[in-house]
């Protein structure tokens, strides 16, 4: 099952993350299947590439908790 997740990037105790699509069973920092945008939590920087995440989203790929909570405060899903 793919899911839309985060991976971890960033020095240790400076986190930043990449939004991404992979499925559920790789581990968090493994190999993506694409890459869609990335959120820093210490800036609160975003950018997503709005048009590939809707894309994803209508062919089935499930996001996680965090990821949906993060994409509807961008306000690219309403629920």
């Amino acid at each position: 099952m793919l899911k839309l997740r985060l991976k971890r990037t960033g020095r240790k105790k400076q986190p930043s993350y990449r939004l991404v699509v992979m499925e559920n069973t790789t581990r968090r920092d493994g190999r993506p299947i694409e890459e869609l945008g990335y959120y820093n939590t210490l800036t609160k920087e975003s950018k997503f590439n709005v048009e590939k995440i809707t894309k994803w989203l209508n062919c089935g790929v499930q996001p996680t908790e965090t990821v949906s909570a993060i994409l509807k405060k961008a306000k690219i899903i309403t629920d």
